[in-house]
């Protein structure tokens, strides 16, 4: 009998945990189709004059859902002999987390709507569909960040200073009848006009007032390419250090998980878990 139990599980661990069978395939993508209906139907509770007229069928299918997906996390749980690795994972808290208001809506609590938490289990779908490949650029784009961020550090302290200056500027020049009633008010104005948003809730109405404004929207231009220029400098820089290298921009992720600690992103190839460094090169095979 124990032996059967062994093998239940372990059936159940490779059809939620691996990603590269067709039964493991119709779960995930069945469990993403699940996901998305959930998020459609607290978009549409949130609408008054669908859930006036719908409310009972949404707050029926939101519950059919919950169960669904407390089950899944059960499921999860009883099938993985790592059950502690996966319950403090990313994807272990994201899945816990996702079911918790709903239930805490029977204690009254008007939290429902962060059941939408749930988007971020749509995540899985770059592993499960094999998309691992679009997140390169991704993380070329990261790595320009993470080495930009001093340039950006210092470009974001000039542009505060500026709309310091700027906004206390326009306080002493404009009136309280234009707007500029104060000079948090004025730097919001600076912030704004600075950026090109424009929202025109507060404007200048005295001429140097205007003429001030009118460089700070061309100026807003300039401060846009600033941190574009940084950014794509640093990620040609670091696709140039790659290549001389000889090395791709950054290793592409598998879709197989580790079967005992549940690293995702390995490959079939991969003879070590990369996390916990135990042996998966048979297991795989």
């Amino acid at each position: 009998m124990s032996g059967e139990k062994e093998f239940i599980r372990k059936k159940i661990e490779d059809i939620i945990f691996r990603h590269d069978t067709p039964a493991s395939k119709a779960f995930d993508i069945s469990l993403l189709v699940l996901i998305a209906i959930s998020i459609l139907i607290v978009m549409l509770e949130s609408v008054k004059s669908l859930d006036a007229q719908f409310h009972n069928i949404f707050w029926g299918i939101e519950w059919v859902l919950t169960i669904l997906f407390t089950l899944e996390y059960i499921l999860r749980l009883y099938s993985t002999d790592r059950k502690w690795e996966y319950a403090t994972s990313f994807y272990g808290i994201i899945d816990l987390l996702s079911l918790i208001p709903t239930y805490l809506t029977l204690f009254a609590l008007p939290i429902h709507y962060l059941t939408t938490i749930r988007a971020l289990r749509l995540l899985r779908i770059f592993r499960i569909l094999k998309m691992s490949q679009f997140l390169i650029e991704g993380n070329m784009l990261w790595e320009a960040l993470h080495a930009s961020r001093k340039k950006i550090t210092v470009f974001i302290v000039t542009i505060l200073t500026m709309t310091i200056v700027l906004g206390s500027v326009m306080y002493i020049i404009e009136s309280d009848e234009s707007g500029f009633t104060s000079i948090p008010v004025s730097i919001y104005w600076a912030i704004v006009t600075l950026t090109t948003v424009g929202y025109g809730d507060i404007s200048p109405v005295t001429p140097l007032g205007q003429f001030i404004a009118a460089l700070v929207m061309i100026l807003g231009y300039g401060v846009i390419a600033v941190p574009t220029g940084i950014v794509s400098a640093e990620m040609v820089h670091a696709d140039k250090d790659h290549r001389d290298k000889g090395e791709p921009p950054i290793d592409i992720p598998g879709t197989l998980s580790c079967p005992h600690c549940k690293t995702d992103g390995l490959n079939k190839n991969s003879i070590y878990c990369r996390q916990c460094g135990r042996e998966v090169g048979e297991i795989f095979s």
